[in-house]
């Protein structure tokens, strides 16, 4: 008896895969960019805007929120 090994040749994801990977990124890069900024261009000055809310609380809950967003885009079974 032989046995035949078929093998399917392809992508491991589907389109709907994909496009949740795009908006998880989207959402990784946003918080990213929101991060950025509000230093000093003199190191003696400090500059408190550093501290603010956007740096400190949303832009880190957006990469969290990103990063979960991809996990799940990972696991996701587009047949169902």
């Amino acid at each position: 008896m032989k046995k035949t090994n078929q093998t399917k040749e392809g992508f491991i994801f589907e389109k709907k895969n994909y496009l949740v990977m795009l908006i998880g990124l989207c959402f990784i890069a946003l918080g990213f960019l929101l991060m950025s900024g509000g230093g000093s261009d003199d190191p003696n000055v400090f500059n408190p805007e550093i501290y603010n809310f956007r740096r400190i609380r949303l832009a880190p809950t957006l990469v969290l929120i990103g990063f979960a967003i991809q996990v799940y885009a990972i696991l996701l079974n587009p047949k169902k």
